[in-house]
C-alpha cells in the first residue's frame, strides 16, 4: 500500500538520500523541525516501509570492478520451475548487482560489474552460462555513462 507523503516528509527523504550520514540536528534544521519530531517522522518512515534500509554506494571503479555490462539472457523455458531456479541461482552471483525479470524479447536483464572484458568473459563462461536452463546469452556493453542516481524522484 502506498504511504501518503506530506511535504516535510519528502524535504526529509530528500535529504537522506542525498545524505543519510547527517545527524538529527542537522536533518531536522533542513526541513524545519525540532530534534525530536523529527527523528519520530523518521522511525514512522522506516516502520512504514518507506525507508528499506541505510547503505554506503561504493565507487567500483576505485574497488577493481570499472566496467558495466548489461547482460540479456534467454531461458529454455518460461515455466514456473525455470524462471525460479534461474532467479535463486543468479542471486548467488555477487557480480550480478541487478537482475530483472522482463516483458519482450529476452527473459531477464542484468547488470553485472567486473574489472574488464576478460574478466567478464571467464564470468559468463565459468557461471552465467552453466547455470541450468540458460539458453542464451548476449552482452551490452555502454561506452560512457551519462547519468547514475539511486535517489527516487518524490
Amino acid at each position: 500500500m502506498q504511504h501518503v507523503l506530506d511535504e516535510i516528509d519528502r524535504k526529509l527523504l530528500r535529504a537522506l538520500q542525498k545524505n543519510c550520514k547527517q545527524t538529527i540536528g542537522e536533518l531536522a534544521e533542513q526541513v524545519g523541525l525540532s530534534q525530536t519530531p523529527c527523528l519520530r517522522r523518521i522511525r514512522n518512515l522506516e516502520a512504514a516501509g518507506v525507508i528499506g534500509r541505510y547503505v554506503a554506494i561504493l565507487n567500483p571503479d576505485t574497488l577493481g570492478l570499472g566496467m558495466t555490462f548489461f547482460t540479456r539472457v534467454w531461458l529454455t523455458g518460461q515455466d514456473e520451475a525455470t524462471v525460479e531456479r534461474f532467479t535463486k541461482d543468479v542471486q548467488r552471483l555477487p557480480n550480478v548487482v541487478e537482475c530483472h525479470l522482463m516483458a519482450g524479447d529476452c527473459d531477464f536483464l542484468l547488470r553485472v560489474l567486473a574489472a574488464d572484458i576478460a574478466a567478464y568473459r571467464r564470468f559468463q563462461i565459468d557461471y552465467l552460462n552453466s547455470l541450468p536452463g540458460v539458453q542464451s546469452v548476449k552482452t551490452e556493453i555502454p561506452m560512457q555513462r551519462i547519468k547514475y542516481s539511486s535517489e527516487i524522484p518524490i
